[in-house]
């Protein structure tokens, strides 16, 4: 597949035209400047993926005059801000162990909310990242799906560094195949170096930041 153009304004079009409907684009906007988002808004955009709890509020406070963006969180969740990201984050995409489940859940029983959450995956081994195995999700699923209010929708993976298009590929599937057997319908598979992988396989998130973007300020 050829690669995307340049630039936000050319790039992000280039996507679009590109994806079949299932495959939404979630802008990871961590890292960049507020008037990217503003551009990225003003092309169509209202996805965004951030990282860090006290940048995503300052940025959704300076970009209120926008009316509601469709904030989803992506980074690792330590168990002291699940309050903060319940509040300013609409969709959780890394939320991967038990423990985690049951204080998000009982935080947001008090906040009223009912958060979308993706349980992330680590179906290959990895040491720099977190997940549930496929073993495990099976093992703790009757546990997890009666964590009220959590909605749980889907499935989050990363493919680790190194592996090739095949590989990747072959990932995502089983990915896939382990969101269908749970009934889960959104699959948070694929980044900007492997997207046309987890399209291949069925993703219906892609967590896109240097593809539109360009490299990060931080």
């Amino acid at each position: 597949m050829l690669p995307l153009p340049v630039g936000l304004e050319t790039a992000l079009p280039e996507l679009r035209r590109r994806l079949p409907a299932r495959a939404r684009i979630l802008a990871v906007s961590k890292g960049q400047p507020v008037e990217a988002i503003r551009r990225a808004v003003a092309l169509g955009q209202r996805s965004f993926a951030e990282s860090r709890l006290q940048e995503a509020i300052a940025k959704q406070e300076a970009l209120a005059d926008l009316g509601a963006l469709d904030w989803h969180f992506i980074g690792r969740l330590q168990a002291n801000k699940v309050r903060g990201v319940l509040r300013h984050f609409g969709t959780i995409h890394s939320l991967d162990s038990l423990e985690l489940a049951e204080r998000m859940a009982r935080i947001a029983a008090e906040e009223g909310l009912a958060p979308a959450v993706l349980l992330q995956v680590k179906l290959r081994p990895d040491p720099a990242k977190g997940g549930l195995s496929a073993e495990e999700l099976q093992q703790l699923w009757p546990r997890l799906v009666d964590l009220k209010p959590l909605r749980l929708v889907g499935l989050m993976t990363i493919a680790p560094l190194g592996l090739d298009a095949a590989a990747r590929l072959e990932l995502f599937r089983d990915c896939a195949a382990l969101a269908d057997g749970l009934g889960l319908p959104e699959r948070s598979m694929g980044m900007s170096q492997d997207w046309p992988e987890a399209v291949t396989a069925g993703s219906t998130w892609l967590r896109l930041g240097g593809a539109l973007f360009g490299l990060r300020s931080a």
